[in-house]
């Protein structure tokens, strides 16, 4: 075991496949998309979206705490507290000052934005909610996330657009190698499904339009990709100090070994069309590994279904690695989370570790012929492997790659 690497002790996923983490890999394994028509987007080109199905706030956090949640916080608290229970973990088994959370979230609450906007341009600027802002502001997810689990440390929000999961990850890594914490709560949350992001997302160019099969729509590396799927979700992750994971006696579901960043520098919202950044992420990301391309025996792709995203990243792959190992993409079955995407994925590439199986990618029927890659569709693929990459990329150019290995 490397000095550098951190014990992922804990996961918690809400996600379109179900709430928890057995929902979620037995909707990956599945290989089939819940994408839907949703009644809340009625009237706009783009009318679909993956949902979390049933999740009622009230329900699951009581109605005391939940009234003042936007949805994206909502989801968090739940998959922090699954996290922090599947690692054994809690008020009486941490110093609470040693303990950190770092959230990524994109957007944050447009939903909500939604709802006070309409007061404030109908004329009804005095109902507008006293909690539209703690609410909204993205710090506040993380702050909600420390304030339910009473833990003191450092306690930070990350925003790298939809690399905002698997940055903060990153993050949450460095603070336990500097020794400024002995656990970190890290992951992201998200909820694209509301009328503002689907309409701007279409302007855009950026949404699949197959309104007569949503659940078909999200088709990450196909040749007939045109587009990704709205959906929403959180991923927490309990991260470790290896000594601190090692004298409490915890499970150790994988190591996160490596993490690499970077920059395209090129453009506003398109990634760079060769993969340069992405390349530059995951050379970095394995280099902090102490890996070379030949150990990595599995990909989990940032798979956004859209033209250039798919093809950059493809091009990426082929520039770091000779042969690039089996490839899967989640947003085939779950939409794409955004904030939170970065950090469901990371978890679902820690089962796969676990499991030593790589979900297929849903939807994908005939693999572009200009993306030369080993893209595991249909069933879901035994592989031995050491090693896994998650890929994680945003607007800005913003790139994070994370490098897991198996526990020993």
């Amino acid at each position: 075991m490397s000095a550098r690497e951190v014990a992922v002790t804990g996961l918690g996923l809400v996600t379109p496949a179900g709430v928890g983490v057995a929902a979620t890999w037995h909707g990956l394994l599945a290989g089939e998309s819940p994408a839907a028509r949703d009644p809340a987007l009625d009237g706009l080109p783009v009318d679909f979206c993956c949902r979390v199905p049933g999740f009622d706030a009230a329900e699951r956090l009581g109605r005391r705490l939940s009234w003042r949640l936007d949805r994206c916080a909502a989801m968090a608290l739940v998959a922090a507290r699954e996290a922090v229970a599947d690692a054994g973990l809690g008020t009486d088994r941490w110093d609470p000052l040693r303990v950190g959370v770092v959230v990524g979230v994109g957007t944050a609450s447009m939903e909500r934005y939604e709802e006070e906007f309409a007061k404030l341009t109908g004329g009804r600027a005095t109902e507008i909610s006293p909690l539209a802002i703690p609410r909204s502001v993205p710090n506040m997810v993380a702050g909600e996330v420390g304030m339910d689990l009473r833990v003191r440390g450092p306690n930070l929000t990350v925003s790298t657009a939809c690399a905002s999961g698997a940055t903060a990850l990153g993050t949450a890594r460095q603070l336990l190698l500097a020794d400024a914490c002995d656990v970190v709560v890290a992951g992201g949350s998200e909820s694209l499904c509301s009328r503002i992001p689907a309409a701007c997302f279409h302007q855009m160019g950026a949404l699949s339009r197959r309104g007569d099969d949503p659940a078909g729509a999200s088709r990450p590396f196909d040749a007939d990709r045109d587009g990704f799927v709205l959906a929403e979700g959180a991923g927490m992750l309990v991260l470790e100090r290896a000594e601190h994971a090692r004298a409490r006696g915890a499970r150790v579901r994988s190591y996160l070994a490596g993490y690499g960043a970077s920059c395209d520098a090129y453009h506003f919202t398109a990634p760079h069309p060769e993969g340069r950044g992405a390349a530059e992420a995951l050379s970095a990301a394995l280099g902090d590994a102490g890996l070379e391309p030949g150990d990595i025996g599995h990909v989990n792709a940032h798979g956004t279904s859209t033209v250039l995203n798919d093809r950059a990243e493809a091009l990426a792959l082929r520039q770091v690695f000779r042969r690039p190992p089996p490839v899967t993409a989640a947003k085939g079955a779950l939409g794409h989370a955004a904030g939170g995407a970065g950090a469901i994925e990371a978890a679902c590439t820690v089962l796969t570790l676990q499991e030593q199986v790589v979900p297929p990618t849903a939807n994908l029927r005939c693999l572009d012929p200009d993306i030369e890659l080993d893209v595991v569709s249909k069933v879901p693929r035994p592989v031995r492997m050491a090693a896994a990459v998650s890929n994680a990329f945003g607007f800005g150019g913003q790139n994070a790659v994370l490098v897991f290995r198996v526990a020993q």
